[in-house]
């Protein structure tokens, strides 16, 4: 369905606001880029892996960190506070697999780094690629579909 977006105009136009949201918050934007790779990284969806790093590309992400994102937990090149927004991706991402949903100790690093307002703008995010990984995995869309 390569025209699922035209399709669902108005979806579209809703998860747009709510990127734009994520997108001011204050949030650095090479971390939302980041965390929105890991995700798209676990839920399989190429469109998102391959568009979320042209856009780290373009806000300064280094080819290091773009390449050791999926393995950031044994790597040098992320700070703790990005180690904990990666960790709080991946417990949301795969929320099914802990019956108690995030873990304490994902949810209590992230929040040691990232004030209330930032956090609920981090757990927006998580939602909001989530919910993009799901509709272009779906939809069967091709990486560089996008450009």
């Amino acid at each position: 369905m390569k025209n699922v977006y035209k399709l669902a105009v108005d979806g579209y136009r809703g998860l747009t606001a709510v990127e734009e949201y994520v997108n001011s918050s204050g949030i650095p934007r090479g971390l939302l880029e980041l965390m929105r790779i890991r995700a798209s990284q676990i839920n399989g969806c190429a469109v998102c892996v391959d568009m979320h790093s042209h856009k780290a590309r373009s806000v300064g992400e280094s080819d290091e960190r773009l390449w050791s994102v999926s393995a950031w937990r044994d790597t040098p090149f992320f700070t703790d506070a990005e180690r904990a927004a990666l960790a709080l991706t991946e417990s949301m991402t795969r929320i099914a697999d802990n019956s108690a949903g995030v873990p304490d100790d994902s949810w209590d690093e992230a929040a040691a780094h990232f004030a209330d307002k930032e956090l609920a703008a981090l757990v927006t995010a998580i939602a909001t690629v989530n919910a993009w990984n799901r509709i272009n995995v779906s939809a069967r869309l091709i990486a560089g579909s996008f450009r």
